[in-house]
């Protein structure tokens, strides 16, 4: 083999490792590969763009600050996905302690539709999401994060518990829970469906990862944590 640079893109871990060693350009890479997946399972956890984008911008300031405390008994992302579901969960416990009324106002939920959604999709298929979106957010934050992540984000059930830092079993009953209270809530979309064996899941496996965050107002260490965990 002959001229030319062969080698591979270095893997998270490594860049994981020359951030702590120093290197200053380690960890942007480590945000330009995972962030958009984070800011997807941040805005269907908290159903508002403001706050996703603050608590992807939390889980960041407080992946980077705790970057050394890493010991790799998961992989980088798994590790990254469960800092921003513990930013996320804190939030959403937060505003459910202030809430007086649903967050699922049309002006709201219409944010959370992807742009190429909004502007292509038919009407009724963008009225049936927000509904959707408004029925999940009245389950509990913690069965709201795990139906997240397994019918909507596709992940496997023991990657979902690695994340949330939770055992299997947990996940399958909070996804079991977070389901038969959807089900009433979702039924009459059922109906209207000409599919009608379409199962009642909060999005179905291997979705789209939505739209992409929106650009940050500084970089990952220059802004106060304010919440999310820094555990590996």
């Amino acid at each position: 083999m002959t001229g030319g640079d062969t080698s591979s893109p270095p893997g998270d871990r490594e860049l994981l490792d020359r951030h702590v060693a120093g290197d200053p350009h380690a960890f942007g890479e480590i945000v330009r590969r995972h962030r958009d997946r984070l800011w997807a399972v941040a805005l269907r956890v908290l159903g508002d763009r403001e706050e996703a984008a603050d608590a992807v911008q939390d889980a960041l300031v407080s992946a980077y600050r705790a970057a050394h405390t890493f010991r790799g008994q998961s992989a980088v992302t798994t590790w990254l996905h469960r800092i921003t579901v513990n930013a996320c969960l804190d939030r959403a416990r937060k505003a459910a302690s202030r809430r007086t009324s649903s967050i699922a106002e049309p002006e709201r939920l219409e944010q959370l539709l992807e742009p190429h959604e909004s502007a292509a999709v038919p009407a009724e298929r963008r009225d049936l999401h927000r509904q959707l979106i408004a029925a999940l957010s009245e389950l509990p934050p913690e069965q709201r994060a795990a139906l997240v992540l397994v019918d909507m984000q596709g992940y496997p059930v023991a990657e979902a518990a690695r994340i949330l830092g939770v055992a299997v079993g947990t996940v399958k009953s909070r996804c079991a829970r977070g389901r038969a209270r959807l089900l009433p809530l979702v039924a009459h979309l059922r109906s209207d469906e000409p599919q009608g064996d379409t199962p009642p899941s909060a999005g179905g496996r291997n979705r789209t990862q939505g739209a992409p965050v929106p650009p940050a107002r500084g970089k990952p260490d220059t802004r106060v944590v304010k919440g999310g965990g820094e555990h590996a």
